[in-house]
């Protein structure tokens, strides 16, 4: 007979409990306690740096943490917004097309930080997000990210029809064409 411990074991060892843990408490947790908000809003959750999340060292935030916590910003942003509900409702999904992360400072052990996420523009198959790593302590941006979310099976245009487009910044029109332009570069060495 298979034991609770058995079972938890294997939930935790072969089937990373703790990020299915985490995603269901920060979208419970703002379904319960935060507003709904438009898809041209911001959205914060907060985070603290313990020891699973640090380098080797032992003294700040591992980089790998970072893209881990732009996941739980990022779902809890589209719960928030509607914005997933929208996507199935359509009949299509999204998925993670690209990320660029630039780390300005790093997060140290033992810090509460927040993650904001933004919708920073869209087209007709994507969403573009930017999500900032706040430590609350000093409202210090200590990393960027810049991700691009594949939206399979809808027309992204007109799903946020109702909504003014932000106006694209340079730094993302950049990283689009060098995405662009590795896109070129690996068709050609098929």
């Amino acid at each position: 007979m298979i034991s609770l411990i058995g079972i938890v074991a294997f939930l935790f060892i072969f089937l990373d409990a703790n990020y299915f843990i985490r995603i269901a408490f920060t979208i419970l947790f703002g379904r319960v306690f935060q507003t709904k908000k438009k898809p041209t809003d911001q959205t914060a959750i907060y985070g603290f740096c313990t020891t699973q999340d640090v380098d080797i060292f032992v003294r700040h935030m591992n980089n790998a943490r970072y893209v881990r916590e732009m996941d739980f910003a990022r779902f809890h942003f589209y719960d928030r917004t509607g914005l997933y509900e929208s996507i199935v409702e359509n009949k299509g999904n999204a998925l993670q097309g690209a990320c660029n992360i630039r780390y300005r400072r790093t997060i140290p052990i033992f810090t509460p930080y927040k993650v904001v996420t933004k919708l920073a523009g869209w087209d007709e198959k994507s969403i573009y997000l930017e999500q900032h790593f706040v430590t609350l302590s000093d409202g210090f941006i200590r990393a960027v990210a810049l991700s691009k979310q594949n939206i399979v099976g809808v027309n992204v245009n007109q799903m946020l029809k109702d909504y003014p487009k932000p106006q694209q910044t340079l730094d993302l029109t950049q990283w689009l064409q060098s995405i662009e332009t590795s896109s070129e570069r690996l068709r050609k060495d098929k």
